[in-house]
Protein backbone atom coordinates (compact mmCIF):
# COMPACT_ATOMS: atom_id res chain seq x y z
CA UNK A 1 0.00 0.00 0.00
CA UNK A 2 3.26 2.39 0.34
CA UNK A 3 3.50 2.40 -3.32
CA UNK A 4 -0.33 3.83 -3.84
CA UNK A 5 -1.68 7.08 -3.25
CA UNK A 6 1.38 8.79 -4.23
CA UNK A 7 -0.07 10.49 -7.31
CA UNK A 8 -3.40 11.94 -6.97
CA UNK A 9 -4.77 9.49 -9.92
CA UNK A 10 -4.51 6.70 -7.24
CA UNK A 11 -7.25 7.98 -5.64
CA UNK A 12 -9.02 7.09 -8.63
CA UNK A 13 -8.74 3.63 -7.87
CA UNK A 14 -12.17 3.94 -5.75
CA UNK A 15 -13.54 3.00 -9.28
CA UNK A 16 -11.93 -1.04 -9.17
CA UNK A 17 -14.35 -2.25 -6.75
CA UNK A 18 -17.18 0.56 -7.57
CA UNK A 19 -17.31 -1.23 -11.38
CA UNK A 20 -17.60 -4.61 -9.83
CA UNK A 21 -20.42 -4.08 -7.97
CA UNK A 22 -22.02 -2.36 -10.56
CA UNK A 23 -21.26 -5.24 -12.88
CA UNK A 24 -22.50 -7.58 -10.01
CA UNK A 25 -25.90 -5.69 -9.67
CA UNK A 26 -26.10 -5.40 -13.56
CA UNK A 27 -26.59 -1.89 -13.36
CA UNK A 28 -27.05 0.92 -16.09
CA UNK A 29 -24.30 0.16 -19.17
CA UNK A 30 -23.55 4.06 -18.92
CA UNK A 31 -22.76 3.75 -15.80
CA UNK A 32 -20.73 0.79 -15.83
CA UNK A 33 -18.77 2.08 -18.98
CA UNK A 34 -17.96 5.45 -17.13
CA UNK A 35 -17.15 3.59 -14.03
CA UNK A 36 -14.76 1.27 -15.85
CA UNK A 37 -13.17 4.32 -17.62
CA UNK A 38 -12.43 6.04 -14.77
CA UNK A 39 -10.72 2.40 -13.14
CA UNK A 40 -8.53 2.30 -15.81
CA UNK A 41 -6.88 5.60 -15.57
CA UNK A 42 -5.07 5.15 -12.67
CA UNK A 43 -4.24 1.36 -13.27
CA UNK A 44 -2.55 2.80 -16.66
CA UNK A 45 -0.96 5.11 -14.31
CA UNK A 46 0.17 2.30 -12.48
CA UNK A 47 1.70 0.24 -15.19
CA UNK A 48 3.63 2.64 -16.42
CA UNK A 49 4.87 3.92 -12.94
CA UNK A 50 5.94 -0.04 -11.71
CA UNK A 51 7.73 -0.30 -15.44
CA UNK A 52 9.45 2.33 -14.81
CA UNK A 53 11.00 1.62 -11.57
CA UNK A 54 11.56 -1.62 -12.65
CA UNK A 55 13.75 -0.17 -15.55
CA UNK A 56 16.56 0.85 -12.85
CA UNK A 57 16.84 -2.52 -11.68
CA UNK A 58 17.40 -4.22 -14.97
CA UNK A 59 19.93 -2.11 -16.62
CA UNK A 60 19.11 0.93 -19.34
CA UNK A 61 19.00 -1.58 -22.56
CA UNK A 62 16.18 -3.79 -21.25
CA UNK A 63 14.70 -1.69 -19.23
CA UNK A 64 14.18 0.43 -22.69
CA UNK A 65 12.53 -2.68 -24.35
CA UNK A 66 10.32 -2.91 -21.23
CA UNK A 67 8.86 0.85 -21.77
CA UNK A 68 8.55 -0.21 -25.24
CA UNK A 69 6.79 -3.67 -24.58
CA UNK A 70 4.61 -2.46 -21.67
CA UNK A 71 3.97 1.19 -22.48
CA UNK A 72 0.98 1.27 -24.02
CA UNK A 73 -0.34 -2.26 -22.63
CA UNK A 74 -3.51 -0.56 -21.51
CA UNK A 75 -4.58 0.02 -24.75
CA UNK A 76 -3.86 -3.13 -25.64
CA UNK A 77 -5.94 -5.20 -23.49
CA UNK A 78 -8.95 -2.78 -24.20
CA UNK A 79 -8.16 -3.34 -27.75
CA UNK A 80 -7.51 -6.90 -27.17
CA UNK A 81 -11.16 -7.25 -25.57
CA UNK A 82 -13.03 -5.21 -28.26
CA UNK A 83 -11.41 -7.24 -30.94
CA UNK A 84 -12.58 -10.16 -29.00
CA UNK A 85 -16.30 -8.47 -29.48
CA UNK A 86 -15.90 -8.11 -32.88
CA UNK A 87 -15.94 -4.41 -32.65
CA UNK A 88 -13.11 -3.61 -35.46
CA UNK A 89 -14.26 -0.33 -36.32
CA UNK A 90 -13.95 0.56 -32.61
CA UNK A 91 -10.16 -1.25 -32.46
CA UNK A 92 -9.38 0.13 -35.10
CA UNK A 93 -10.52 4.12 -34.03
CA UNK A 94 -9.11 3.77 -30.68
CA UNK A 95 -5.58 3.07 -32.64
CA UNK A 96 -6.50 6.06 -34.41
CA UNK A 97 -6.83 8.14 -31.29
CA UNK A 98 -4.66 7.00 -29.51
CA UNK A 99 -1.82 8.29 -32.10
CA UNK A 100 -3.94 11.67 -32.15
CA UNK A 101 -3.98 11.72 -28.39
CA UNK A 102 -0.40 10.89 -27.52
CA UNK A 103 1.44 13.34 -30.68
CA UNK A 104 -1.46 16.09 -30.34
CA UNK A 105 -2.75 16.33 -27.20
CA UNK A 106 -0.33 15.17 -24.61
CA UNK A 107 2.49 16.66 -26.54
CA UNK A 108 0.83 19.81 -26.89
CA UNK A 109 -0.29 19.89 -23.51
CA UNK A 110 3.28 19.23 -21.84
CA UNK A 111 4.61 21.97 -24.22
CA UNK A 112 2.26 24.54 -23.09
CA UNK A 113 2.84 23.70 -19.28
CA UNK A 114 6.41 23.66 -19.60
CA UNK A 115 6.57 26.83 -21.83
CA UNK A 116 4.57 28.80 -19.09
CA UNK A 117 7.55 28.42 -16.63
CA UNK A 118 10.15 28.28 -18.73
CA UNK A 119 10.76 30.88 -22.07
CA UNK A 120 12.18 27.58 -24.41
CA UNK A 121 13.11 24.02 -23.89
CA UNK A 122 15.29 22.08 -25.65
CA UNK A 123 15.06 18.34 -26.45
CA UNK A 124 16.87 15.94 -28.33
CA UNK A 125 17.19 16.77 -32.19
CA UNK A 126 18.32 13.54 -33.42
CA UNK A 127 15.42 11.63 -31.29
CA UNK A 128 13.14 14.38 -32.25
CA UNK A 129 14.38 13.70 -36.07
CA UNK A 130 13.61 9.98 -35.59
CA UNK A 131 10.56 10.10 -34.17
CA UNK A 132 9.33 12.30 -36.83
CA UNK A 133 10.27 10.14 -39.26
CA UNK A 134 8.98 6.92 -38.30
CA UNK A 135 5.87 8.53 -37.12
CA UNK A 136 5.46 9.50 -41.35
CA UNK A 137 6.40 5.74 -42.38
CA UNK A 138 3.60 4.94 -39.63
CA UNK A 139 1.32 7.22 -41.51
CA UNK A 140 2.03 5.58 -44.92
CA UNK A 141 0.86 1.92 -42.96
CA UNK A 142 -2.73 3.47 -43.15
CA UNK A 143 -2.52 5.23 -46.40
CA UNK A 144 -1.28 2.23 -48.31
CA UNK A 145 -4.54 0.02 -47.33
CA UNK A 146 -6.81 2.45 -47.44
CA UNK A 147 -5.97 3.68 -51.12
CA UNK A 148 -5.64 0.24 -52.10
CA UNK A 149 -9.26 -0.30 -51.09
CA UNK A 150 -10.84 2.98 -52.45
CA UNK A 151 -8.86 1.82 -55.82
CA UNK A 152 -9.29 -1.58 -55.95
CA UNK A 153 -12.13 -2.87 -54.16
CA UNK A 154 -12.65 -4.93 -56.61
CA UNK A 155 -9.70 -7.10 -55.95
CA UNK A 156 -11.36 -8.89 -52.33
CA UNK A 157 -12.03 -8.71 -49.23
CA UNK A 158 -9.37 -11.51 -48.37
CA UNK A 159 -6.86 -9.84 -50.96
CA UNK A 160 -7.14 -6.71 -48.29
CA UNK A 161 -7.06 -8.54 -45.32
CA UNK A 162 -3.94 -9.98 -47.00
CA UNK A 163 -2.52 -6.75 -47.91
CA UNK A 164 -2.92 -5.38 -44.16
CA UNK A 165 -1.24 -8.63 -42.45
CA UNK A 166 1.95 -7.82 -44.91
CA UNK A 167 1.44 -4.17 -44.32
CA UNK A 168 1.50 -5.76 -40.71
CA UNK A 169 4.61 -7.93 -41.09
CA UNK A 170 6.77 -4.84 -42.54
CA UNK A 171 5.14 -2.54 -39.65
CA UNK A 172 6.34 -4.81 -37.13
CA UNK A 173 9.84 -5.58 -38.29
CA UNK A 174 10.61 -1.72 -38.81
CA UNK A 175 9.82 -1.03 -35.53
CA UNK A 176 12.31 -4.29 -33.98
CA UNK A 177 15.06 -2.88 -36.14
CA UNK A 178 14.39 0.83 -34.37
CA UNK A 179 14.90 -0.82 -31.51
CA UNK A 180 17.96 -2.13 -32.56
CA UNK A 181 19.02 1.35 -33.69
CA UNK A 182 18.35 3.45 -30.39
CA UNK A 183 19.34 1.12 -28.27
CA UNK A 184 22.39 -0.71 -29.58
CA UNK A 185 24.05 0.56 -32.88
CA UNK A 186 23.71 4.19 -32.11
CA UNK A 187 22.59 4.15 -29.06
CA UNK A 188 24.86 6.94 -28.12
CA UNK A 189 23.24 9.37 -30.53
CA UNK A 190 20.00 9.17 -28.08
CA UNK A 191 22.11 9.86 -24.87
CA UNK A 192 20.01 12.73 -23.89
CA UNK A 193 20.34 13.59 -19.66
CA UNK A 194 19.81 10.80 -17.54
CA UNK A 195 16.30 9.88 -15.81
CA UNK A 196 15.37 8.15 -12.88
CA UNK A 197 12.28 7.29 -10.36
CA UNK A 198 12.90 10.93 -8.92
CA UNK A 199 11.96 12.79 -11.78
CA UNK A 200 8.38 11.26 -10.67
CA UNK A 201 8.65 12.76 -7.37
CA UNK A 202 8.71 8.62 -6.11
CA UNK A 203 11.52 6.92 -4.53
CA UNK A 204 12.53 3.96 -6.37
CA UNK A 205 10.39 0.95 -6.09
CA UNK A 206 12.60 -2.83 -5.44
CA UNK A 207 12.21 -4.79 -8.10
CA UNK A 208 9.96 -7.26 -6.54
CA UNK A 209 7.08 -4.74 -5.22
CA UNK A 210 7.61 -3.70 -9.57
CA UNK A 211 6.66 -7.17 -10.85
CA UNK A 212 4.37 -7.72 -8.29
CA UNK A 213 2.40 -4.56 -9.06
CA UNK A 214 2.28 -5.05 -13.17
CA UNK A 215 1.41 -8.60 -12.72
CA UNK A 216 -1.85 -7.59 -10.60
CA UNK A 217 -2.58 -4.50 -12.36
CA UNK A 218 -2.62 -6.00 -15.46
CA UNK A 219 -4.59 -8.58 -14.74
CA UNK A 220 -7.17 -5.44 -13.11
CA UNK A 221 -6.98 -3.80 -16.19
CA UNK A 222 -7.63 -6.58 -18.30
CA UNK A 223 -10.98 -7.18 -15.85
CA UNK A 224 -12.21 -3.76 -16.22
CA UNK A 225 -11.56 -3.72 -20.01
CA UNK A 226 -13.86 -7.13 -20.50
CA UNK A 227 -16.38 -4.39 -18.31
CA UNK A 228 -16.04 -1.45 -20.33
CA UNK A 229 -15.81 -3.16 -24.14
CA UNK A 230 -19.25 -4.63 -22.53
CA UNK A 231 -21.16 -1.64 -21.85
CA UNK A 232 -19.88 0.37 -24.94
CA UNK A 233 -22.10 -0.47 -27.22
CA UNK A 234 -25.26 0.64 -24.83
CA UNK A 235 -23.47 3.02 -23.53
CA UNK A 236 -22.68 4.96 -27.24
CA UNK A 237 -26.20 4.74 -27.91
CA UNK A 238 -27.06 6.76 -24.69
CA UNK A 239 -25.29 9.28 -24.90
CA UNK A 240 -26.03 9.59 -28.73
CA UNK A 241 -22.09 9.12 -29.72
CA UNK A 242 -20.85 7.18 -32.96
CA UNK A 243 -18.90 3.92 -32.02
CA UNK A 244 -15.61 5.95 -34.08
CA UNK A 245 -15.82 9.14 -32.16
CA UNK A 246 -16.03 6.85 -28.64
CA UNK A 247 -12.64 5.14 -29.71
CA UNK A 248 -11.28 8.21 -31.31
CA UNK A 249 -11.51 9.97 -28.15
CA UNK A 250 -13.10 8.65 -25.19
CA UNK A 251 -11.59 4.99 -24.86
CA UNK A 252 -8.19 7.14 -26.00
CA UNK A 253 -7.84 8.88 -23.50
CA UNK A 254 -8.72 6.46 -20.88
CA UNK A 255 -5.65 4.70 -21.75
CA UNK A 256 -3.43 8.36 -22.62
CA UNK A 257 -4.91 9.77 -19.38
CA UNK A 258 -1.83 8.71 -16.98
CA UNK A 259 0.76 9.22 -20.11
CA UNK A 260 -0.05 12.50 -20.45
CA UNK A 261 0.37 13.63 -16.19
CA UNK A 262 3.70 12.13 -16.27
CA UNK A 263 4.81 13.99 -20.00
CA UNK A 264 3.21 17.31 -18.36
CA UNK A 265 5.01 16.74 -14.79
CA UNK A 266 8.18 15.87 -16.29
CA UNK A 267 7.98 19.06 -19.00
CA UNK A 268 7.09 21.17 -15.74
CA UNK A 269 10.45 20.36 -14.67
CA UNK A 270 12.43 21.04 -17.85
CA UNK A 271 12.97 17.55 -19.14
CA UNK A 272 11.32 18.19 -22.48
CA UNK A 273 12.72 15.59 -23.85
CA UNK A 274 11.59 12.94 -21.66
CA UNK A 275 8.38 14.22 -22.13
CA UNK A 276 8.93 14.30 -25.81
CA UNK A 277 9.48 10.41 -25.41
CA UNK A 278 6.98 9.56 -23.36
CA UNK A 279 4.48 11.40 -26.29
CA UNK A 280 6.20 10.82 -29.44
CA UNK A 281 7.13 7.04 -28.33
CA UNK A 282 3.73 6.24 -27.20
CA UNK A 283 2.34 7.10 -30.53
CA UNK A 284 5.04 4.90 -32.21
CA UNK A 285 4.47 1.84 -30.01
CA UNK A 286 0.92 2.21 -31.08
CA UNK A 287 1.32 2.32 -34.73
CA UNK A 288 4.32 -0.09 -35.22
CA UNK A 289 3.71 -2.69 -32.37
CA UNK A 290 0.17 -2.37 -31.37
CA UNK A 291 -1.07 -2.24 -34.83
CA UNK A 292 0.19 -5.36 -36.07
CA UNK A 293 -0.09 -7.18 -32.66
CA UNK A 294 -3.68 -6.93 -33.11
CA UNK A 295 -4.00 -7.79 -36.65
CA UNK A 296 -1.92 -10.77 -35.42
CA UNK A 297 -4.01 -11.98 -32.82
CA UNK A 298 -7.21 -11.38 -34.84
CA UNK A 299 -6.69 -14.50 -37.10
CA UNK A 300 -6.46 -16.74 -33.45
CA UNK A 301 -10.15 -14.60 -32.98
CA UNK A 302 -10.94 -15.84 -35.90
CA UNK A 303 -12.40 -12.38 -37.50
CA UNK A 304 -9.37 -11.05 -39.53
CA UNK A 305 -8.78 -7.40 -38.62
CA UNK A 306 -7.34 -4.91 -42.00
CA UNK A 307 -5.95 -1.38 -41.51
CA UNK A 308 -8.31 -0.22 -43.79
CA UNK A 309 -9.29 3.03 -41.53
CA UNK A 310 -11.59 5.66 -42.88
CA UNK A 311 -10.40 8.69 -44.95
CA UNK A 312 -10.71 11.22 -42.65
CA UNK A 313 -8.90 9.25 -39.89
CA UNK A 314 -6.04 8.94 -42.76
CA UNK A 315 -6.25 12.16 -43.01
CA UNK A 316 -6.30 13.43 -39.35
CA UNK A 317 -3.12 11.26 -38.51
CA UNK A 318 -0.83 12.28 -41.67
CA UNK A 319 -2.01 15.83 -40.79
CA UNK A 320 -0.65 15.77 -37.72
CA UNK A 321 2.13 13.56 -38.00
CA UNK A 322 3.49 16.79 -40.78
CA UNK A 323 2.49 19.31 -38.03
CA UNK A 324 4.56 17.58 -35.38
CA UNK A 325 7.43 17.13 -37.60
CA UNK A 326 7.43 20.67 -38.25
CA UNK A 327 7.61 21.58 -34.54
CA UNK A 328 10.06 19.29 -33.47
CA UNK A 329 12.39 20.15 -36.53
CA UNK A 330 14.42 23.06 -34.56
CA UNK A 331 14.46 20.80 -31.09
CA UNK A 332 13.17 23.55 -29.54
CA UNK A 333 9.62 24.00 -27.90
CA UNK A 334 7.49 26.98 -26.30
CA UNK A 335 3.94 27.41 -25.15
CA UNK A 336 2.63 28.79 -28.40
CA UNK A 337 3.23 25.50 -30.22
CA UNK A 338 1.71 23.22 -27.45
CA UNK A 339 -1.16 25.90 -27.83
CA UNK A 340 -1.16 24.76 -31.46
CA UNK A 341 -0.64 21.06 -31.28
CA UNK A 342 -3.82 21.53 -28.80
CA UNK A 343 -5.78 23.57 -31.24
CA UNK A 344 -5.80 20.73 -33.96
CA UNK A 345 -6.84 18.00 -31.72
CA UNK A 346 -9.77 20.00 -30.58
CA UNK A 347 -10.19 20.93 -34.31
CA UNK A 348 -10.08 16.77 -34.92
CA UNK A 349 -12.02 15.84 -32.26
CA UNK A 350 -14.55 18.45 -33.38
CA UNK A 351 -14.83 16.87 -36.32
CA UNK A 352 -15.09 13.39 -35.34
CA UNK A 353 -18.09 14.02 -32.72
CA UNK A 354 -19.76 15.63 -36.21
CA UNK A 355 -18.95 12.67 -38.30
CA UNK A 356 -21.66 10.42 -39.63
CA UNK A 357 -21.90 6.50 -37.93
Amino acid sequence: MRYLFTSWLDYLLIFVPATVALEVLRADPLLVFISAGLAIIPLAGLLGRATEHLTTHVGAGIGALLNASLGNAAELIIALVALRAGLHDVVKASLTGSILGNILLVLGVSMFAGGIKYERQKFNRTAAGMGASLLLLAAVGLIVPALFHFTAADRGVAIERELSLIISFILFAIYIASLLFTLKTHRHLFAGEAHDASDLGEQPWTKRASIIVLTVVTCLVAVMSEMLVGALESASHQLGLTQVFVGVILVALVGNAAEHSTAVMVAMKNKMDLAYGIAVGSSLQIALLVAPLLVFASYFFGAPLDLIFTPFEVAAVTVSVLIVGFVAMDGESNWMEGVMLVGVYLMLAIAFFFLPA
